[in-house]
């Protein structure tokens, strides 16, 4: 599956942005899909993850959970990322993937486990 994120931008502390992936292939409920992102000079990091019909969902911690929202819309073979509250420190470039693959919920997602990747939208979030 092709997949493409779109929706970044430069926005202040405190906005919301909405990213968006969409997926190439007509099943893509059959992949449980995730958003990762990578900061300057940092590491690729799991955001949240949903599994295929969006039974289960994990964030990358408390925090993330009550700030950012995961979800997708298989009918249109589209996942969202919903980020509230942004702070600078969520500033990195953000990228979608998936796995065909049940998910589970019960630990974060690594990038190793994802076997289709977006390119990434930058997201910048200024103070």
């Amino acid at each position: 599956v092709q997949l493409q994120a779109s929706g970044g931008g430069l926005v202040q502390a405190g906005d919301s942005l909405r990213l968006s992936c969409a997926g190439s292939e007509g099943a893509l409920s059959n992949y449980a899909m995730a958003w990762f992102r990578q900061a300057p000079g940092k590491e690729r990091e799991f955001v949240a993850g949903i599994s295929g019909y969006g039974a289960n969902i994990r964030y990358r911690d408390s925090v993330t959970e009550g700030r950012f929202k995961i979800s997708r819309d298989n009918a249109k073979n589209m996942l969202y990322l919903q980020m509230n509250s942004l702070k600078p420190e969520d500033t990195a470039v953000y990228f979608c993937a998936a796995v065909r693959a049940h998910f589970s919920g019960r630990r974060n997602l690594r990038p190793d486990d994802m076997e289709n990747w977006g390119k990434g939208t930058l997201v910048t979030v200024s103070s």
